[in-house]
């Protein structure tokens, strides 16, 4: 295979995506229907802990073949501050994309019975129609608007994305407190649980947009109802990510490396 070729980047993207969702959507399926947890599994660290790991073990699984982006905020953000090339931006993201939805499927498949038998509810997507809106929406169902609004999840979702790109940018670069190659995944595994204890309330943290669309896409297919009411789908959990990923690159490099010694 050639060097400069976008198979290997394309599956890798497609491989460590399909692992973020299979685990970061497992662990919300496990919480909401395993008996054994009962009302008390509704927990958020769970959830937030679950996802960080997952980032942490795709990233650590596919960062070498394709750099593990899994996520278009960050090869948007990365294309925006000039540290990867334009032409690679939309096989990327397709593969995000490809790989979120058949993570959704390995979810299904292992939890096919119980979200059967729950009448398919939505362990999919962030927002409205989540099992867990009640605990950051104050509503129930795909119309749940509660305590806050499109815009209130928009800014949630533009910070936490830019805080996510200040984390990863932080914690890879040698010349600030980079942790190396090694602790590189486990670093930003913690910085996405950060986010979801932090600023994950009022939106479900999607701070990627394949994270959230391939599944919910796969979750309208499945049968879970509600999924594209309303515009909500597309504005704080797809679009508004892109525009937190490119601003927290551009700031990492206005307000830190502008001013980090030469090497």
């Amino acid at each position: 295979m050639k060097k400069d070729s976008l198979t290997g980047p394309f599956i890798g993207e497609v491989f460590g995506t399909f692992l973020l969702i299979l685990l970061g959507d497992g662990v919300v399926a496990n919480v909401g229907l395993a008996p054994r947890l009962a009302s008390a599994g509704y927990n958020w660290n769970t959830i937030a802990w679950g996802w960080g790991f997952a980032v942490f073990l795709a990233v650590y699984v596919t960062a070498g073949v394709s750099g593990a982006h899994i996520n278009p905020a960050v090869t948007f953000g990365l294309a925006v501050k000039g540290d990867f090339p334009w032409s690679k931006v939309v096989p990327y993201v397709i593969a995000q994309f490809i790989g979120a939805f058949l993570g959704a499927l390995g979810v299904f498949l292992v939890y096919m019975e119980g979200l059967q038998a729950a009448g398919m509810p939505n362990v999919w997507c962030t927002g409205p129609g989540s099992v867990f809106d009640m605990a950051f929406w104050g509503g129930t169902g795909a119309d749940a608007v509660g305590a806050y609004s499109l815009l209130n999840a928009s800014l949630a979702e533009f910070f936490g994305t830019a805080v996510l790109l200040w984390g990863v940018l932080g914690t890879g670069d040698a010349r600030n407190a980079g942790v190396g190659a090694g602790l590189g995944p486990l670093a930003v595994g913690f910085v996405v649980v950060t986010v979801g204890l932090c600023l994950g309330g009022p939106s479900g943290y999607s701070i990627n947009p394949a994270r959230d669309l391939g599944p919910r896409i796969f979750g309208a297919l499945a049968g879970t109802q509600g999924l594209f009411s309303g515009i909500y789908w597309l504005i704080p959990p797809v679009l508004v990510p892109l525009l937190g990923g490119a601003f927290g690159c551009l700031t990492y490099d206005w307000l830190v490396t502008a001013f980090l010694p030469e090497e």
